[in-house]
């Protein structure tokens, strides 16, 4: 897979990801496909706050990937090059959690995290 098409899948999926947590934030019905299913539903307050989170934390690694990219803040490639490890290895955890979680309806994102994790990789290695 070349650089530019990993770039596309990955931002393309955190995208994704982000529609998802602000749906959760907003109100959606769809705690149960995150967090393990722990919170069914509408998420409360605290986690909706949460996703808020997770909605900048996803935004700040598609910045780090643009950038690893060279499509963005060329000034900073060089502390891109330690900052992609940091992503590739939240897209670890992330592809472990999202396969073992207890949650049937949360596996589907396993698919996903993997892909994220494989299009950093390359991204990385670049």
């Amino acid at each position: 897979m070349s650089i530019s098409t990993s770039l596309l899948v990955y931002l393309l999926l955190n995208t994704i990801v982000i529609l998802f947590q602000i749906a959760l934030m907003v109100g959606m019905p769809w705690g149960s496909a995150s967090m393990g299913g722990k919170f069914p539903g509408v998420y409360p307050k605290k986690m909706r706050i949460i996703a808020g989170v997770n909605v900048l934390v996803i935004f700040v690694f598609s910045l780090i990937v643009l950038t690893r990219s060279g499509l963005i803040f060329t000034n900073l490639m060089e502390l891109s090059r330690i900052l992609i490890w940091v992503v590739v290895l939240f897209c670890t955890a992330g592809t472990i959690l999202n396969t073992i979680t207890p949650s049937r309806i949360e596996r589907i994102w396993a698919p996903v995290a993997a892909a994220q994790l494989l299009t950093g990789i390359i991204i990385a290695l670049s």
